[in-house]
């Protein structure tokens, strides 16, 4: 990475200037002390640009080498970067302070970068997950137009529809495209000129938002890069979204005219159809003949989705338009004005949507390549940018450290203001919706309280949310926290590592077969599950794999409705809540919550309470920041110096620049940083005469 700069006739201190932060940060703890050396660590060199600093010089040997070694790796940890030849002069000083020094520079983007690094590393918070949600994905399927010239239709899959030939399918039936359109892969067929008549009537052209500026208005016309002229510069669409198959470029799209719907809520749909009494053509009959028809209406390979038994119950009564059964409930129910509640792709399946880097950049130059990515992780981008502003928030600002795992406040840009106000709800409801939930009541992320005056566009603009709303706790209700650690053991076990700095380890415990549904009492599993199942508790009421809230009113800790049936087994939508394993007289147990009820009822934000207030949640901050300044791992040696630096870091009030400062100024960093201990002339070799080697 250091080599992508060019370097021709740059000297040591021009080459670092160039290097973003982060690039700068690791090339220049490579640099070899030549370059330290040249740079105005040894004899001055040469110059015909004048003298660099009017600072007395001191004279020779009123620094060693380990002074200058000890200042060089203090800038780079506070300054991001080696020193200039102006402040080495002002290092040289007879009266430089170096308890001013490093107070000074508490502060700033380097030193904010680095302290969050240390936990973003830590905590592994990348966007290497994926996530769409059904309501807000659009597909993209090329049909012949009327024309015989390549048209692109958008829409989403098992939208319902009124006409029977397209229901829960794309909304132009095979016989008119010639095509069995498939969401998720290559469609199949002979693609044929689609009469005119359907396309107008089942299609319809929307000015969306990924192309205007000004989407929300009535006739946009700031398209991107053409009226809307700067955009922000982490803000790219892929070609396919802005050029037509022709490569002349999109000025609208055409999409499902369902999809087109632009109210927030719509109504429940059902027909009382009934299920066909032949046998459809599976997709790979299809496939060997193309030209084959079925007894289906309008070719379908597959019958037209039948009315659940809650939608024939609740036939006409409202549903949001931004909720999972929004799509397969209503047919009045659409992506909003100018699309703004869906999300494009490129093509079939989880095809790419913008460029972005494929891991979090490693500073403002963008060192990290970037590529055309899917819009599957689009959000999963965002969701790892925020909990970096989050975290540097805290340490810009020098707040109180424990409101990383209790803060209700958060940093949202356009990308996050769109997710969190609607896309959010999509991941619910399903088996949810038989214990009276179809949408989100007590969301983490209350949309109401995200910035209204952010457009999906606005990916540089960030904005501060001082409560997301009750739930909410620091980084562990944060999507890329909760999609990071999918189950609830699995985020139980990160706070536990990551903020007590503690790992399980079962020890020489062996397994025993057993069938004890209880981990903390398993022979061979309670070493460990002890600790971990109370811990796990805490998330029970966060879905596993999502960020959907049970609120206590709908969803006890014990659910008396759920019953066993005479084979032992709970209904679907209990089973999918409630552990039967977990079952007594007041019926099945919330799952994940068995290892502590009241932690489940606590929530995350009760785990935030209570880790925080564990004297371990502040040895292991001062320990993780201390390794991490010193270069090494921690050791019973470093005992004195991490009980004093714990002791100023509580007095100080979980503030870090407290604890940074007790570090940079402790004799342990300057012996740390000399590779050569307090001597900075290094021994002479032994000599070894041809008799001794022998």
């Amino acid at each position: 990475m250091c080599g992508r700069l060019r370097t021709e006739n740059l000297s040591g201190p021009d080459l670092v200037s160039l290097m973003p932060l982060r690039v700068r940060t690791r090339c220049t703890l490579l640099l070899p002390v030549a370059l330290a050396l040249a740079v105005g660590l040894g004899a001055p060199r040469a110059s015909t640009a004048g003298p660099v600093s009017a600072a007395p010089v001191p004279s020779p040997g009123a620094r060693t080498l380990d002074d200058y070694r000890h200042f060089r790796v203090a800038s780079i940890d506070l300054l991001g970067r080696a020193p200039t030849r102006a402040e080495l002069a002002q290092f040289e000083r007879a009266d430089f302070d170096w308890n001013r020094w490093v107070e000074s520079h508490l502060q700033g983007p380097a030193y904010v970068e680095r302290l969050t690094r240390i936990y973003m590393d830590a905590l592994r918070l990348e966007p290497n997950v994926t996530f769409t949600a059904g309501p807000s994905q659009l597909y993209r399927q090329e049909i012949t137009g009327p024309d015989g010239k390549p048209t692109t239709v958008l829409y989403r899959a098992g939208q319902r529809r009124v006409r029977e030939a397209t229901d829960g399918e794309f909304c132009l039936s095979p016989d008119e495209t010639g095509l069995v359109v498939r969401p998720q892969a290559t469609a199949i067929g002979t693609p044929k000129k689609t009469p005119k008549k359907a396309l107008d009537a089942y299609t319809v052209s929307v000015r969306p938002w990924w192309l205007y500026r000004d989407y929300a208005s009535p006739h946009p016309t700031q398209r991107y890069l053409d009226g809307f002229t700067h955009p922000d510069a982490e803000y790219r669409p892929v070609d396919a979204l802005l050029k037509e198959p022709d490569g002349t470029p999109t000025t609208s799209v055409r999409i499902c005219r369902e999809e087109a719907q632009e109210p927030a809520s719509g109504h429940i749909y059902a027909t009382a159809r009934a299920k066909p009494p032949t046998a459809p053509m599976t997709v790979s009959s299809v496939a060997a003949s193309p030209g084959a028809t079925t007894a289906l209406p309008g070719g379908r390979v597959k019958p037209a989705p039948l009315d659940t038994p809650y939608a024939t119950k609740h036939k006409g009564e409202p549903v949001a338009c931004d909720t999972r059964e929004a799509v397969s409930m209503s047919v009045d129910c659409g992506c909003g004005h100018g699309l703004d509640r869906c999300m494009p792709n490129s093509g079939p399946g989880d095809a790419p949507a913008f460029q972005y880097p494929n891991h979090m950049p490693l500073g403002p130059g963008l060192p990290l390549d970037d590529a055309n990515q899917s819009a599957f992780r689009w959000y999963p981008y965002w969701w790892s940018r925020e909990a970096v502003h989050f975290l540097d928030y805290l340490f810009a600002d020098d707040r109180d450290f424990r409101e990383v795992l209790t803060g209700k406040e958060t940093w949202v840009n356009g990308p996050l203001a769109q997710f969190y106000k609607t896309i959010q709800r999509g991941s619910c409801c399903g088996p949810e919706g038989a214990f009276g939930m179809h949408a989100e009541t007590e969301p983490l992320f209350d949309p109401a309280r995200v910035p209204a005056d952010l457009a999906p566009q606005d990916v540089e603009k960030w904005e501060l949310v001082p409560d997301r709303g009750a739930h909410a706790a620091g980084l562990l209700t944060m999507p890329m926290y909760l999609e990071k650690y999918a189950s609830a053991r699995a985020r139980g076990a990160a706070i536990y590592n990551d903020f007590l700095c503690k790992s399980f380890s079962a020890g020489q415990a062996e397994l025993a077969a057993s069938d004890e549904p209880d981990l903390t009492k398993r022979p061979g599993c309670q070493t460990c599950h002890a600790t971990l199942e109370p811990l796990a508790a805490y998330f029970a009421r966060i879905e596993p794999a999502s960020f959907v809230y049970l609120p206590e009113s709908l969803f006890p800790v014990k659910a008396k409705t759920c019953k066993k049936d005479k084979a032992g087994k709970l209904n679907g939508s209990c089973n999918a809540l409630y552990d039967a394993a977990f079952y007594d007289v007041d019926g099945p147990t919330l799952r994940g919550a068995h290892g502590s009820l009241p932690h489940a009822d606590s929530g995350a934000a009760g785990a935030g309470a209570d880790i925080t207030r564990m004297p371990e949640f502040a040895s292991c901050a001062v320990q993780r920041v201390a390794s991490s300044f010193l270069g090494r791992p921690t050791t019973s040696d470093d005992a004195v110096l991490l009980e004093k630096l714990t002791v100023d870091f509580v007095q100080s009030g979980y503030r870090m620049r407290s604890l940074v400062r007790g570090v940079a100024l402790s004799d342990e960093y300057r012996r740390a940083n000399n590779d050569r201990g307090a001597s900075s002339v290094s021994p002479p070799p032994p000599v070894v005469s041809p008799k001794d080697a022998r």
